[in-house]
């Protein structure tokens, strides 16, 4: 087993880190070049906005599958396969000039996508110790934000006036991140092969959505994470126009904002040490709604500072979630997060078809005024299960 502080602790958890960062910087690099991909192919915020929540969509799909192929074939192959094909998508997405084709490969690329974030965890769990798994998940998580992140400030400052120059950056930058992980990972050497059981597999996801602590947990997840992804979609519109006029470089820098995010991650398990986990998610759900309504302000300071809030509250309800239904699995604990994470997903890909019909009624006001109110449903989930806990404790 691999111990902390040996030399293929830090190769493996540096492999791991810069292929996080490469695959959530590719999830999120076109969001702040909606504005332009919108005036480019002279089409709506919606369709802009399916050049994110594709992606997203097929990432969430392909996560019920890598799993029960990495028992099966490998883990390292498969997370190297993958990382191959992001790379071959994104420097074809730099190629083209079409939407349909565009958003046909950023598709095939969120299915390539979830290799990583669906497969990490288990090579870890396979090949570290236990107190080695658990240093190398926190710089893991570490890299996922500063990819969503860094992906985003790509998009941002390279696209000012074409938007490709960013998928081509992202197809160079994909391509040593992808020799570097395959030269630097190690090679399994605890891994023991399973047969694929799809039986199975349909069995034990049918069991979590018949557990209301989890399926309840699912749904809250996927709405929140529906408003706070497609929020920041949204407001890119806003900053692009009168009276803000900001180009795509300065709309990137909003989304430093996820820094509060990272922060409310680390906090999260001190917060639930002094109060309960639906307590804890309650008051991450309602900071969100807060910071939601801090951003009605016509200031730019203001806006950034809902952001701030926003991304502080949402990050502390999603690692309590992520937390709660670990803790209520009954069993096949990774397919019950692998569940949560396939909702989390679905609900960035629908927030636009969501949100639209506020955005064209009162424009930002409206996408606020719909927030709130898928907002206050989850918060109606929140209270269910911190009841559900009041009454386990009385039992």
């Amino acid at each position: 087993m691999i111990e902390t502080n040996s030399s293929a602790f830090w190769q493996a958890t540096l492999a791991l880190c810069l292929g996080s960062f490469m695959i959530f910087a590719n999830v999120y690099v076109t969001q702040p070049l909606l504005p332009m991909l919108a005036a480019h192919f002279g089409i709506s915020a919606l369709q802009a906005g399916w050049s994110f929540s594709i992606t997203t969509l097929m990432l969430g799909v392909s996560l019920l599958f890598y799993g029960p192929l990495s028992d099966a074939l490998g883990r390292r192959v498969l997370i190297i396969s993958s990382m191959v094909g992001v790379m071959l998508c994104t420097f074809a997405l730099s190629q083209v000039d079409n939407f349909t084709m565009l958003l046909a490969l950023r598709a095939l690329q969120g299915l390539c996508l979830g290799g990583l974030p669906a497969i990490a965890i288990a090579y870890l769990g396979d090949e570290f110790s236990r107190k080695a798994v658990a240093v190398a998940v926190g710089f893991y998580i570490a890299a996922n934000t500063l990819g969503g992140i860094g992906g985003r400030l790509i998009g941002g400052f390279v696209s000012d006036s074409v938007w490709v120059k960013a998928f081509g950056l992202m197809a160079v930058i994909n391509c040593f991140i992808t020799i570097a992980v395959a030269r630097l990972l190690p090679a399994s050497q605890q891994f023991k092969a399973q047969a694929l059981r799809p039986h199975q597999m349909l069995n034990d996801i049918q069991h979590h959505l018949r557990n209301p602590n989890l399926l309840i947990a699912y749904v809250m997840g996927g709405a929140n994470f529906l408003i706070f992804i497609t929020q920041y979609s949204y407001i890119t519109f806003v900053l692009a126009k009168s009276p803000y006029n900001l180009p795509p470089r300065y709309i990137g820098l909003l989304f430093l904002t996820y820094l509060s995010g990272t922060l409310a991650s680390l906090l999260s398990g001190r917060i639930t040490q002094s109060i309960s986990q639906p307590l804890a998610i309650l008051l991450g759900i309602s900071c969100f709604m807060l910071g939601s309504m801090t951003t009605l302000a016509s200031s730019l300071t203001f806006i950034i500072l809902g952001f701030l809030i926003n991304s502080f509250g949402f990050f502390l309800a999603h690692s309590v979630l992520s937390s709660w239904v670990s803790r209520h699995a009954l069993k096949a604990r990774a397919s019950a997060s692998s569940l949560y994470l396939v909702f989390y997903y679905f609900g960035a890909s629908l927030g636009g078809f969501y949100l639209e019909p506020f955005w064209h009624w009162l424009a930002w006001q409206g996408v606020i005024i719909g927030s709130l109110g898928l907002l206050s449903l989850s918060f109606i989930g929140g209270v269910v299960l911190y009841s559900k806990s009041l009454i386990k404790s009385y039992k």
